[in-house]
C-alpha cells in the first residue's frame, strides 16, 4: 500500500460529544518549550547598565564570541580554520542554534525554528564548503555540486502542496479552479519578474551584489505598493505573493519593501506562471536540503567541536573596549554570578538591538540602524500526532503543507511541514506536523503571544488546521509550542539601502568602530535566513584571525 492511499483510507473517528465540563482538547498535553524568556528579559528590564561592583571571576581569551546562533557558530569555526582555538563563545540559551534549533515531541525529532536550507549558489561558496566540510557535497573540475549522500537529504517530493476550494493540489500558487484572469495576472507577474531580473542583480548573500539605483527605489517603497503600480491586483497572486513575505520576513507585502519581495524570487528560482489546467510544479526547482529536525542538523554539528569553548546559560551585560583589549562582563545562570573576560577581540553575534544595549558608547552607526530595525515575533507549534490523518481529495501528502487564508483571530497561520516527510518507511506512523505562525511587527501581537496561555494558541492553532483535517484534534496527543518574541529583523522600506547598515558590514578594516569589535548577525543584511547568518559569522571570524 502506497503512502498516499494509507492516507485517503485511514478511518476518521467519529467526533462525539464530551461532557460540558470538559473541554474537547483537554486530552491533548504539552506547553511552552525552548527560550528562557525570563532570563532574556533580565537585560532589558535593567534600569541602566552599570557595571557590576562585584565580578566573582576574571577569566582571559584570545577571542571572544557573543551569541551562539547561527553566526555565532560560524564565527567559531572560521577561528578553527585558522588554527585559533583561545577563544570562548558565550551563549544566552541552554544550547546553541539561534533560530535553527531543534527538538524532539514523544522521541520524534522535530524543528523549533528554520527548517530548510536551499541549495546554495556560487554566490555562497562559504555554505558550499560547509556542505563539503558535513559531507554532503563535493568540489569538481567543474565546480561545485551535491553528492550522493547530499541527494539524500534533499527534500523528497511531494514537496508542496495547497489547500484551496475544499481540497489539496499541487503547489503553493492556486491554479485548479481559478479564472483566466488571474492566470493572466501570474503571466504578468512573471514577465515582471523576469525584467526585474535583467535590471538588476540580486544575490545570496546580499552582500556578493552591491545596490544598483534601482533597487534603492524599490526599498523606497513597499511591495504592495510595487504591485500596485504595476496593475498586479489579482487576490490570488497577491494571496500567494503575502504568504511568500510573511514565510521568509515575517510580515506581509503591505509592510515590507518591494526591494525584499522581488529579492524572494530574483535572487533564487524566479517565477514560473503556470499555464491554463497546468499546476505550478516549479517552485523550488533548485532544491532544498530538509531534515526532520530542520537546520538543528547543522547548527548541531557545528557546535559539537567546540566543546568546553561553548559555554550555555550565560546572559551579556556589557562589552567595552579598552587600552588593550575587549571587556565582557557576563551574567552566569548556573553560579548566578557576574564573570569578567578580558579578551583581544569581540565577535559581537548578537541581534543589533540586543548589541546596542550592552556595548559602552555603541557607534552612531549601531544606534540610527537599530531605530530602524523592527522584529517580528513567530510562534513554531509541533503536534504529535499518534496516528494518520485522513487527506482530503486531491494532492499527496506533501513536506510544506499551506492552507489557503489559512487565519486563526488576527494571525495568519503558514501551514505545517511534515518531520518524517524524509523518512523512507514503506508505511506512514506517528509523526509531528510543524506549524508556523508570523505575527508581524504590531508589538501589541508580540505582547499576546506572551500574554496568553498555552492552551489559547493549543485552540488556534488546531483552529486552523482543522480546516483541511477535520480530525487533527482527535489524533493530536501532545503540542510543544516555541515562542520567539524578536525572531527575525524584517526588511522595511529603507532597511537595506542603509547607510548605517553598510558601515557596521565593512570588511573590519575599513570600520570605523573600534578594530578590536566586530559585528556578525544575519541583522546586517537586513533580513534573516541562514546563508546571511553564516556569511557574517565566516567573515567575521576569518578576519579577526
Amino acid at each position: 500500500m502506497h503512502r498516499r492511499h494509507f492516507f485517503a483510507t485511514a478511518a476518521v473517528p467519529l467526533l462525539g460529544c464530551s461532557p460540558q465540563t470538559q473541554h474537547p482538547h483537554a486530552h491533548i498535553q504539552g506547553g511552552f518549550v525552548g527560550i528562557n524568556h525570563a532570563r532574556g528579559h533580565q537585560l532589558r528590564d535593567m534600569a541602566n547598565r552599570p557595571v557590576p561592583s562585584t565580578i566573582s571571576t576574571v577569566r582571559r581569551t584570545r577571542v571572544l564570541i557573543a551569541g551562539g546562533g547561527v553566526a555565532g557558530l560560524a564565527a567559531a569555526r572560521a577561528l578553527r580554520l585558522r588554527g585559533i582555538d583561545d577563544f570562548a563563545l558565550l551563549e544566552l540559551e541552554d544550547s546553541a542554534g539561534g533560530n535553527s534549533r531543534g527538538g524532539s515531541v514523544n522521541g520524534i525529532s522535530c524543528p523549533l525554528g528554520a527548517h530548510y536550507l536551499p541549495v546554495p549558489s556560487n554566490d555562497a561558496p562559504e555554505v558550499q564548503d560547509l556542505l563539503t566540510e558535513f559531507g554532503l557535497a563535493q568540489r569538481t573540475a567543474s565546480g561545485w555540486r551535491l553528492n550522493m549522500q547530499g541527494e539524500r537529504h534533499l527534500c523528497h517530493s511531494p514537496q508542496e502542496r495547497v489547500f484551496f476550494n475544499g481540497h489539496w493540489q499541487t503547489g503553493l500558487l492556486p491554479v485548479e479552479g481559478v479564472g483566466r484572469e488571474t492566470l493572466a495576472q501570474y503571466q504578468a507577474f512573471e514577465q515582471a519578474v523576469t525584467r526585474v531580473r535583467q535590471t538588476a542583480v540580486f544575490t545570496v548573500p546580499v552582500s556578493k551584489a552591491p545596490l544598483v539605483h534601482t533597487q534603492r527605489a524599490w526599498d523606497a517603497i513597499t511591495f504592495d505598493v510595487w504591485l500596485n503600480q504595476q496593475g498586479l491586483s489579482d487576490p490570488h497572486l497577491r494571496w500567494y505573493l503575502d504568504y511568500c513575505c510573511r514565510d521568509d520576513y515575517g510580515a506581509g507585502s503591505a509592510t515590507v519593501s518591494a526591494w525584499a519581495g522581488l529579492h524572494y524570487f530574483a535572487s533564487r528560482h524566479g517565477f514560473h506562471a503556470p499555464q491554463e489546467g497546468t499546476s505550478d510544479l516549479a517552485e523550488r526547482d533548485q532544491g532544498v536540503l530538509t531534515w526532520p529536525e530542520g537546520n538543528a542538523w547543522l547548527t548541531q554539528r557545528l557546535a559539537a567541536p567546540l566543546g568546553e569553548r561553548l559555554h550555555t546559560g550565560w546572559l551579556i551585560t556589557r562589552v567595552e573596549t579598552t587600552r588593550h583589549g575587549v571587556e565582557v562582563d557576563a551574567f552566569n545562570a548556573t553560579t548566578q554570578t557576574t564573570e569578567r573576560w578580558q579578551a583581544d577581540h569581540c565577535i559581537i553575534a548578537l541581534p543589533l538591538f540586543i548589541a546596542v544595549r550592552v556595548l559602552r558608547n555603541p557607534p552612531p552607526a549601531l544606534v540610527q540602524v537599530v531605530s530602524q530595525l523592527r522584529y517580528a515575533p513567530w510562534l513554531v507549534a509541533n503536534l504529535h500526532l499518534g496516528a494518520p490523518l485522513h487527506d482530503r481529495p486531491g494532492a499527496a501528502p506533501s513536506w510544506d503543507n499551506v492552507i489557503y487564508l489559512s487565519t486563526a483571530g488576527q494571525v495568519t497561520g503558514l501551514g505545517y511541514v511534515d518531520a518524517r516527510h524524509q523518512s523512507l518507511e514503506p508505511l506512514p506512523g506517528p509523526t509531528v506536523l510543524t506549524h508556523y505562525r508570523a505575527f508581524g511587527i504590531d508589538p501589541a501581537q508580540r505582547q499576546a503571544l506572551f500574554d496568553q496561555p498555552w492552551t489559547h494558541w493549543r485552540d488556534a492553532v488546531l483552529a486552523d488546521l482543522s480546516v483541511p483535517h477535520p480530525d487533527m484534534a482527535t489524533l493530536v496527543s501532545r503540542i510543544d509550542i516555541m515562542r520567539y518574541g524578536h525572531a527575525m529583523a524584517v526588511p522595511q522600506p529603507g532597511v537595506r539601502s542603509s547607510a548605517a547598515l553598510a558601515a557596521l558590514a565593512v570588511p573590519v578594516k575599513q570600520s570605523a568602530v573600534s578594530p578590536r569589535l566586530h559585528f556578525a548577525h544575519s541583522d546586517l543584511s537586513g533580513y534573516s535566513i541562514f546563508e546571511e547568518a553564516f556569511t557574517h559569522g565566516h567573515r567575521a571570524g576569518w578576519a579577526v584571525a
